[in-house]
C-alpha cells in the first residue's frame, strides 16, 4: 500500500529541478550567443555555435523528461496543462537563441558590424536572466513579488527588444546593402525578437501559476 501511496504523490523536486535545469541551459546558451555577436573570427563562431547546439539538444531532453514525469505523475505541484506551456516555452526559447547563433554564420553575416543583432543578443540575455530568476523561485512561491518584479522585467524587455527591431529593420532599408543582405539580415533579426517573445511567454506562464497557487 505504501508503495502504490508513493507513486502517486507529488514528485515536486523532480519538474522543479528539470525547469531549473532548463533555465541554467539557457542561460548559458544566451551567453553563447552573446560571444558569438563580438566574435570577428568565422571560425571562432563556428565553435561557440557548435556549443550552443549541444545545449539546445540538452534542453530537448530535459522537456521529454518533463513530459514522461507528466505521464507518470497523477498528482503534479500545479496544473498540468501549465507544466506542459511552461516546458515548451522554455524549450521554444533554447531553439530560437541558437537559431540566431546558427543563422549568422550560415548566412555569413559579420555581426561586429550590426549593432541590431548586438543589441538584440543584449535584450536576450537580459530576458533569460530574468526568465531564470522566476523559475528559481517557483519551487517555493514565497517570494511571489520577485516573480512578478521578473515577470514585469522581461516584459520591459520584450518591449525594448520590438523597438530594436524596429530601429534595425528602419536602419536596414536605409543602408545601402543589396537584396540579398538585406534579407539575410532581417531574418536575423526576427529569429531573435521571437527569442525575446518566447521569453515573455514563459513569464506569462509563470505569472499564471502564481496567480493561481501563490
Amino acid at each position: 500500500m505504501a508503495g502504490i501511496l508513493s507513486y502517486f504523490l507529488p514528485k515536486d523536486k523532480v519538474f522543479y529541478s528539470l525547469f531549473e535545469q532548463a533555465s541554467d541551459n539557457l542561460e548559458k546558451i544566451a551567453k553563447n550567443l552573446l560571444q558569438v555577436v563580438h566574435e570577428p573570427d568565422f571560425n571562432k563562431r563556428g565553435v561557440l555555435i557548435k556549443g550552443m547546439e549541444d545545449i539546445e539538444h540538452q534542453n530537448d531532453e530535459i522537456t521529454h523528461k518533463i513530459f514522461i514525469e507528466l505521464g507518470r505523475n497523477f498528482i503534479t505541484p500545479f496544473d498540468r496543462e501549465d507544466i506542459h506551456s511552461l516546458a515548451s516555452a522554455l524549450d521554444d526559447i533554447a531553439d530560437c537563441i541558437y537559431a540566431a547563433g546558427k543563422k549568422i554564420n550560415f548566412y555569413k553575416i559579420d555581426p561586429i558590424s550590426d549593432q541590431g543583432i548586438q543589441k538584440m543578443a543584449e535584450a536576450i540575455s537580459g530576458a533569460v536572466k530574468a526568465v531564470k530568476e522566476a523559475v528559481t523561485e517557483l519551487r517555493n512561491l514565497k517570494n511571489t513579488q520577485k516573480i512578478i518584479e521578473c515577470v514585469i522585467k522581461i516584459n520591459s524587455i520584450e518591449n525594448n527588444a520590438d523597438d530594436i527591431f524596429d530601429m534595425s529593420i528602419e536602419r536596414l532599408f536605409e543602408s545601402d546593402v543589396d537584396a540579398k543582405e538585406l534579407i539575410k539580415r532581417r531574418e536575423i533579426y526576427q529569429v531573435m525578437e521571437v527569442a525575446t517573445d518566447k521569453c515573455e511567454d514563459a513569464g506569462n506562464v509563470i505569472e499564471s501559476i502564481v496567480v493561481k497557487y501563490a
